[in-house]
């Protein structure tokens, strides 16, 4: 059924109700227009889980998304040659590539993040979080001093980037998310975002150019492109951009988002065995999933054209009661379920072993190393962007 009522014909995910608690609306969407067209940004916006689930599955669906526009938009004249640029390394991530292009990259890069690989990962994980928590004072920010730390050093020490240089980063990915993400509400985001890829970029070509550690990925990355294996110093430094940018962004979301819903709820267990599993599922870091239609295709009724853009929400469709019975209520002990936090089909997330392990431990340890943590009572304030959901700051009394 098509919503008539003027709040979902003026539906925006980015109105800053929805970016505080994007659920009411998502769960008016999936009810009364579960294939919504929205006039203000352009796209359809996908939020049953069937449909969801069916459309990360299907082809049709593309990734490459990044290479159309950079086309469209970026190659005429008077096109700033610094965002230009910053697109050409987006096109490049393995993320917005369709196969042949994405089986090639993402078989070179999967043997770093087989569970054996992780599992090895297990004890420095849980000493950088050691090391943070003994550092937080009695107010903290905890994703600023903890979950943001933990996950850039873990994923800069698996690229082989020296400890002194991992607080540049910070910058640059905050730059970043919005030219990722979709913070399409900031009219500056695309220059910015420009001038923290390029400081990246260039940071990894002198990384790459003076030879990395060769157990590093960096290293892995640069011995597959002088072995033949059809990999480009354009690739390589992409390639180490994306697994420094997604490789944290997302895990220090979860890291966040989880700290906050399990302080909000104190009678849930932050180390059962499902709690991970049910905290992606409930307020998880993938808000929506980009797709470009590369053909015509029928879903939920409707006829999504050969170009349009579609976002494919993620947060809505697990929280759809046909798949979750009482989807709203956070239950640690909840059977497992089908949730869509990390993809699913060609393009599931190929880090999530490592996601999962690092919120396995930083999450309970947090809250064991402080008994008595509890939230500030500043409201929360979230990164207004459509792709991901994320806190800004989470500050607490230790």
């Amino acid at each position: 059924m098509t919503a008539t009522g003027p709040d979902l014909q003026t539906a925006d995910l980015l109105s800053p109700a929805a970016v505080a608690d994007p659920y009411p609306l998502l769960a008016e969407l999936r009810e009364h227009d579960p294939v919504h067209w929205s006039e203000r940004y352009r796209s359809w916006f996908v939020t049953r889980y069937a449909d969801v689930d069916a459309a990360l599955r299907d082809p049709r669906f593309s990734s490459d998304r990044i290479a159309p526009y950079r086309r469209a938009r970026l190659d005429g004249p008077g096109a700033d040659a610094g965002v230009r640029a910053a697109f050409g390394v987006l096109e490049d991530w393995m993320v917005f590539k369709d196969p042949p292009d994405h089986t090639r990259l993402r078989k070179l890069l999967s043997r770093a993040f087989t569970p054996r690989a992780v599992e090895r990962m297990r004890v420095r994980v849980a000493e950088i979080a050691d090391e943070l928590l003994r550092d937080l004072g009695p107010h903290a920010d905890l994703i600023g001093e903890y979950a943001y730390p933990l996950t850039s050093s873990v994923v800069a020490e698996m690229l082989g980037v020296p400890r002194a240089d991992q607080a540049l980063f910070k910058d640059w990915s905050d730059r970043i998310t919005g030219l990722v993400f979709g913070g399409l509400g900031d009219p500056d985001r695309h220059a910015d975002g420009a001038g923290g890829m390029a400081e990246l970029t260039g940071y990894l070509d002198e990384l790459v150019a003076r030879g990395p550690d060769a157990e590093s990925l960096v290293g892995a990355l640069v011995r597959a492109r002088e072995a033949g294996d059809a990999l480009t110093h354009a690739e390589v430094v992409a390639t180490g951009v994306l697994l420094l940018f997604a490789g944290h962004e997302t895990t220090t979301n979860l890291i966040g988002n989880g700290l906050r819903a399990l302080l909000r709820h104190p009678d849930q267990a932050p180390d059962a065995p499902g709690t991970v599993e049910e905290l992606l599922r409930w307020d998880g870091p993938a808000k929506t999933i980009a797709r470009l239609v590369a053909a015509d295709v029928e879903l939920g009724g409707r006829t999504l054209r050969r170009g349009d853009r579609v976002f494919l929400c993620a947060s809505a469709a697990n929280r759809d009661p046909a798949v979750f019975p009482d989807p709203d209520r956070l239950d640690v002990t909840r059977r497992p379920g089908r949730q869509l936090g990390f993809g699913i089909g060609l393009h599931y997330c190929l880090g999530a072993p490592l996601a999962r392990l690092e919120a396995a431990i930083a999450i309970p340890a947090a809250l064991d190393r402080f008994p008595d943590l509890r939230l500030a009572e500043e409201p929360p304030a979230w990164h207004p962007v459509l792709l991901s959901r994320g806190l800004v700051r989470l500050p607490v009394h230790t």
